[in-house]
């Protein structure tokens, strides 16, 4: 499973920071980053409620059949 995040229009509310810390931070320039595109396997439940809660969609998730 991978997450990719379109950080030019995400608004920074911190949401998926606060929701999925193994895979999102917030940057110094108080927008979200991603710190481990490669979800690890723990947390595919809160990456997918990272995804479906964003307010602004900017989160997507591709599972792809060779990802463990």
């Amino acid at each position: 499973m991978t997450a990719l995040l379109d950080r030019k229009n995400c608004i920074g509310c911190g949401l998926c920071a606060y929701t999925c810390p193994e895979v999102f931070r917030m940057a110094d320039d108080g927008y979200a980053k991603i710190i481990r595109e490669k979800v690890p396997r723990e947390a595919e439940r809160t990456v997918l409620v990272a995804r479906d809660e964003c307010p602004v969609t900017v989160i997507s998730v591709s599972k792809k059949e060779n990802d463990s």
